[in-house]
């Protein structure tokens, strides 16, 4: 699950959604496919006019240089995507995630943790399903000249792009995705506001092995990926021992996600003391790992079979059962 959030992306956040708005209906303007309209957690029917004329008004006290909106990028993987088709079919997944879009909203509001901003339902904010990717000048086979810029990517590519309004439904409170303050204390930092994106990321990913029952496999988590790139030598170390058997069954994955999260925070000093915080030794929790499926014992070849006594016929030894 890719999660971004970003605040200067085609058009410039600290005017008017219009140009962002009008970038994001691309695939309604190429495709002669039934007009995909953005929705949130009010209605799924709202037009282009409707969600630059909110976003626009919702902007009470801020100056003009002061960031009006955000973008959030909501991408699953091709893996995901298919887990949905899968799951729900075609149509269906697509409903599936925007409704997955809504909690992922209630979670990027949680996140604040300011007074009055509990849900979806307190931000102003408008979502676009698109179900195609394209090829940019960012892209190695662009670069390379196998692929041209704007030519469309291949597979599942389904996401959701999502516009959030800087204020709050009341047009009261300002919320930054990108401020990192986290002021002198506690208390301090609810005034100021803060946001963790890691936390908002770790939460969509969360989120969705829990509503869809996915079964997420150790590399494809944030914390795997983050340890990958900037982790220390004892992450890595501890890292090493959850790979080990982490693909054996249901309950070492499982034991090993919930263990990879903590190592990407950095909490544990040791291997040691990463097992020893679930209760177990570095020998009782590989034990997990390597518990071998049952299977069923193979005839022994070596064992020896009675002999049929002489002039005993086929169906005289089975019995006379018929």
């Amino acid at each position: 699950m890719f999660i971004n959030i970003t605040d200067t992306v085609t058009a410039d956040n600290k005017g008017s959604s219009g140009k962002l708005v009008n970038y994001l209906e691309k695939e309604n303007r190429i495709y002669n496919k039934e007009e995909e309209l953005w929705f949130n957690h009010q209605s799924k029917n709202f037009e282009p006019y409707e969600v630059r004329r909110t976003i626009d008004g919702n902007t009470a006290r801020l100056s003009k240089k002061d960031p009006k909106f955000f973008l959030i990028n909501v991408s699953p993987s091709q893996k995901e995507i298919k887990h949905l088709i899968d799951t729900f079919g075609e149509n269906g997944a697509r409903e599936q995630l925007k409704e997955y879009a809504v909690k992922v909203m209630d979670e990027y509001a949680r996140n604040f943790k300011r007074a009055g901003i509990n849900s979806s339902k307190d931000l102003v904010w408008f979502a676009k399903l698109e179900n195609n990717r394209y090829y940019t000048y960012k892209d190695k086979g662009v670069k390379n000249g196998t692929k041209r810029r704007g030519e469309l990517k291949r597979g599942h590519q389904m996401h959701i792009q999502i516009i959030v309004s800087r204020k709050d439904a009341a047009n009261k409170i300002k919320l930054s995705p990108m401020n990192k303050s986290q002021g002198k204390n506690e208390e301090h930092s609810k005034k100021v506001g803060q946001f963790k994106r890691t936390a908002f990321i770790q939460s969509g990913e969360s989120l969705f092995d829990k509503v869809f029952n996915y079964e997420r496999n150790l590399n494809e988590t944030m914390a795997y990926a983050v340890v990958q790139k900037n982790g220390i030598i004892k992450q890595r170390e501890q890292l090493d021992m959850l790979e080990q058997g982490a693909a054996a069954n249901y309950q070492s994955k499982s034991v090993a996600n919930e263990l990879m999260q903590e190592v990407a925070k950095g909490t544990f000093h040791t291997a040691s003391e990463m097992l020893t915080s679930i209760g177990k030794t570095a020998g009782d929790f590989l034990e997990i790992l390597f518990e071998p499926v049952y299977v069923a014992p193979e005839p022994d070849p070596f064992k020896r079979k009675k002999k049929k006594k002489k002039g005993q016929s086929q169906d005289q030894s089975y019995g006379h059962s018929m």
